[in-house]
């Protein structure tokens, strides 16, 4: 029997383990004779009977093989298949100790690998239904084991599909999108995706679903270049959209969601306005390919965000929880403290959705993104608002930016910079363009707290000091959290 770290165990062995902790993931941990063990579904406060999956050298890997004890932050999950499934990852948690759990590992990167001492950290903004948020899903299209399509979400670290009638994290109308689209392949006998031939037609359904405007989209992403009967799809979404305006009655306020009789309703009057296809016919795990086709009306769909409108694509990034997003937007807005005089640079500015918040009280934004159809886009939306303090600019930023400033004999010189990079964080090159212009503020909206504290920390060795950050759950039942921080100059 091979020991590690004087760890006696082997895999497979059974041992009881207290969680006292939660991992980055959202993963409970133990410790058993100093070792360290990973186990996803155990919280805090659990005692429980485990088993050993995976020995490293310094650390394992668990699964829960009986609850002993349970933790008194431990709740019954609503999703049944919540623990096999991917999507979430801290249903079983009390929504009040997930906000805890978010809070305290904001504080901890900040502090351990930031470098900030004492972080101010403004309480968390926390969501009034963490249910039912979701604007955009990506279901995986496959074969069950009765040989019918299977429709549903990936289990946690595979390919494996779970089937599932309601997924309570997204809009609930996804349910007879999904109902619609699982029609369609049976009767038109429309072959789902397989990854282990790379044969097969369907490889994921994406949707798209405006709060605000009620228009949604249905993406069929395609290991080809056509889709055989679409008129068949385009009829069966319509009236499952049909049916569910007509069965579940709109509530009052602006997006509500609510439980009606034991159902979910919405506030808005849902359409078909997009249904298009997206070509991916490479033998990839990336879910999009990069090419477009619209069937029925436009390739895409329009959302509000607060006042702003936005244009959505099918490869837009646009944030997936409309409600928080305004709540992050105006955060950052707040934190950037415009008087109306400022010049702005918001990079990786996407399609233009931080940009056009700050334009409502900047002197001017500039915008860069290195992908063209984003900048098409955020030109479109400014257009789309009558905006016109909003430019933006293609390639990228650590590149624009001194291009710019050069050529415009530093009348671009930012006063205020905001990026809102992808969960890898800043380009260290960027970081150091940045540090140069020399802005009075930068502020910084993460979706990624360790890649965060670490820009942090670039920062303020090169000219800033952290002033004050605050965490924005734009994931309930998730382990991700997304931050705003304020680092201004150093006088």
């Amino acid at each position: 029997m091979k020991e590690f770290a004087g760890c006696a165990l082997k895999k497979n062995d059974l041992f009881e383990l207290h969680i006292d902790a939660l991992g980055n993931e959202g993963e409970g941990i133990g410790r058993f004779d100093g070792f360290t063990f990973f186990v996803k579904d155990a919280v805090p406060g659990d005692v429980i009977r485990a088993r050993v999956l995976k020995l490293k050298k310094n650390y394992g890997y668990a699964r829960v093989e009986q609850l002993l004890t349970l933790s008194p932050d431990r709740v019954t999950p609503r999703c049944p298949v919540a623990g096999p499934c991917g999507g979430c990852q801290l249903q079983h948690l009390s929504y009040e100790k997930q906000l805890e759990y978010k809070q305290n590992k904001l504080r901890d990167c900040l502090e351990r690998i930031g470098g900030v001492a004492g972080a101010r950290l403004e309480p968390i903004i926390g969501m009034d239904e963490p249910y039912f948020y979701r604007n955009k899903a990506q279901f995986p299209v496959g074969r069950g084991r009765d040989g019918k399509p299977a429709i549903g979400f990936y289990a946690g670290h595979t390919h494996s599909i779970i089937e599932t009638e309601r997924c309570y994290i997204q809009a609930p109308v996804n349910e007879a999108l999904v109902a619609a689209v699982r029609e369609y392949l049976t009767e038109c006998g429309v072959q789902p995706y397989d990854e282990s031939t790379h044969s097969g037609l369907i490889r994921h359904v994406l949707t798209r679903v405006g709060f605000a405007t009620g228009e949604i989209m249905v993406c069929m992403v395609i290991n080809g270049t056509s889709l055989p009967r679409a008129e068949v799809l385009q009829e069966k979404l319509e009236r499952a959209v049909e049916r569910w305006n007509g069965e579940h009655a709109g509530t009052t306020g602006e997006n509500a969601i609510a439980e009606v009789d034991g159902k979910m309703a919405s506030a808005v009057q849902y359409r078909l306005a997009s249904l298009c296809l997206n070509i991916n016919t490479e033998k990839t795990n990336r879910i999009l390919g990069s090419r477009v086709v619209p069937l029925y009306g436009e390739p895409y769909i329009t959302d509000y965000i607060g006042p702003i409108q936005y244009r959505i694509s099918p490869l837009s990034f646009y944030q997936v929880n409309p409600r928080q997003t305004r709540r992050l937007y105006e955060l950052a807005l707040a934190y950037a403290d415009l008087k109306g005089s400022e010049t702005v640079w918001d990079l990786y500015c996407g399609i233009g959705t931080i940009s056009l918040f700050l334009a409502q009280r900047a002197k001017m934004v500039y915008g860069v993104e290195i992908v063209p159809q984003a900048i098409e886009d955020a030109r479109k939306n400014a257009e789309l608002n009558g905006i016109t303090n909003a430019e933006f600019f293609v390639g990228a930023a650590e590149e624009v930016l001194p291009l710019q400033y050069e050529k415009s004999g530093g009348a671009m010189r930012a006063d205020v910079v905001v990026v809102d990079p992808p969960r890898k964080g800043c380009d260290e090159a960027l970081l150091r363009t940045i540090a140069a212009m020399q802005p009075e503020r930068v502020v910084y909206v993460s979706c990624d707290p360790a890649t965060l504290a670490r820009d942090v920390k670039f920062l303020g060795q090169n000219g800033y000091e952290f002033v004050k950050g605050r965490g924005v759950d734009q994931f309930g039942m998730g382990g991700h959290v997304e931050t705003v921080v304020l680092m201004s100059k150093v006088k």
